[in-house]
């Protein structure tokens, strides 16, 4: 039956993609079967109930039903029972004509990979994937190589690259697709590497930003992605001086590690409603310190360096307070205190006639260049600012955060580097 041409889907249908969207299966299952029931669905106020950074201790399964399967009946015919596992409902659920994009491949959502169309990119250009095995084991990653890449290698140069780390329930596509980034790649001429987190390594593909073993230089997740940046740095034409790294949600609050432990290594680190660096050594006190913030700003050591950061986060931000983005400036701000004098602080507001969508705190040095920014955007939720909505985690409506991450990374770059 094709819905379309009534301009509606059927609510409990609606339920049962949200639910499957956020790798609630069991839940999603349940709303089919009470409405083939004739029993209302239960009812979810909250529009994305995918909480993003939530350490999950449990894996996500491929959940049967009852062994008593209610009749279908009414307009519910369109089932004549409920499948028995999971997967047999998603290819029933392939049949329907849904204006549903991300369903367009529903039985990968079983692992708690968002799917949708992958988007197509020009001629010349490639988006490869790969896997780096290391000492911490074998890991999968998506490389964005530009499609003026050929002529920049004819002409000698290097470009630079933005490592960009995906936040949890997420693919290295899905991040690619709302964030932009390969777009933005072709206009300023850079390579960009997703690496992608296993379910192997958590449920929901959430970076383990909350694990003190993966806090640390030369161990965990650190090492891996340190490895995976110095692999695209000797494999591929990359300026070693201008490398940047950038996450969402639990890949922002990584990103803030990486940026830590690996200050030679990136020049610039952008962080998206993440979280401040060692403010959850735990899972417990990663679920506090998400919905409330860190009971203080964590002291960062005096041994590493100042990196240039540029923040956003969302005021109203129900699953990482803001408090968080706060707490990541304030621990930036900090660092660069120490090491810098003559420093200038500037506040900006974006504003239309009708609202002011975001307020910009920035931190210049003496020769007026930006070295630490933090966009507070108002109204927002927890969402990429002026992502596609071709992506999850997005907000259209902007700021364009992927466009100003690289205006503020390439104004950066480090001194001589030797990372052999």
């Amino acid at each position: 039956m094709d819905f379309s041409r009534f301009n509606m889907t059927p609510p409990h249908l609606k339920e049962a993609m949200k639910l499957i969207k956020s790798g609630q299966l069991k839940e999603a299952t349940n709303v089919i079967q009470k409405n083939l029931s004739g029993a209302a669905p239960a009812s979810h106020t909250d529009e994305n109930p995918i909480k993003d950074v939530t350490p999950s201790a449990s894996t996500l399964e491929d959940n049967s039903t009852s062994k008593d399967k209610p009749t279908a009946t009414g307009s519910d015919e369109l089932f004549n029972k409920l499948p028995d596992k999971l997967q047999d409902f998603t290819d029933k659920m392939k049949n329907f004509k849904l204006d549903l994009p991300t369903m367009m491949d529903v039985s990968a959502l079983r692992t708690g990979v968002h799917t949708h169309i992958e988007q197509p990119i020009p001629d010349n250009a490639q988006f490869l994937k790969g896997t780096l095995k290391s000492s911490q084991g074998s890991h999968d990653y998506r490389l964005y190589i530009p499609s003026n890449y050929a002529q920049a290698v004819e002409e000698g140069l290097r470009l630079p690259l933005v490592v960009m780390l995906h936040g949890c329930t997420q693919s290295p596509e899905d991040f690619a697709a709302g964030t932009r980034m390969n777009e933005l790649a072709e206009e300023y001429r850079c390579l960009i590497v997703y690496p992608s987190q296993p379910t192997s390594a958590n449920p929901n593909r959430c970076w383990n930003w909350f694990k003190p073993s993966d806090q640390q230089q030369g161990q965990g997740e650190p090492a891996w992605l340190a490895a995976l940046t110095k692999s695209i740095i000797e494999d591929y034409a990359v300026d070693s001086s201008r490398v940047y790294i950038a996450g969402l949600s639990a890949g922002a609050a990584m990103a803030v590690i990486m940026a830590e432990n690996y200050p030679e290594m990136y020049a610039a680190v952008g962080v998206h409603s993440g979280l401040a660096y060692r403010s959850a050594t735990d899972l417990p006190s990663a679920l506090m310190t998400m919905r409330q913030g860190g009971s203080a700003t964590p002291k960062l050591s005096r041994n590493s360096k100042f990196v240039p950061t540029i923040v956003f986060h969302g005021d109203q931000d129900h699953t990482v307070s803001i408090r968080n983005g706060a707490q990541i400036f304030e621990q930036a701000e900090q660092r660069l205190q120490a090491q810098k004098t003559g420093l200038i602080t500037h506040q900006h507001k974006q504003c239309t006639e009708q609202n002011c969508r975001s307020t910009q705190l920035e931190i210049c040095d003496s020769e007026g260049v930006s070295q630490l920014e933090y966009w507070k955007i108002h109204g927002a939720g927890h969402s990429w600012a002026g992502g596609s909505s071709a992506g999850s985690y997005t907000d259209p409506k902007g700021p364009d955060a992927s466009k100003e991450m690289l205006r503020f990374f390439l104004n950066h770059s480090l001194g001589h580097v030797d990372l052999t």
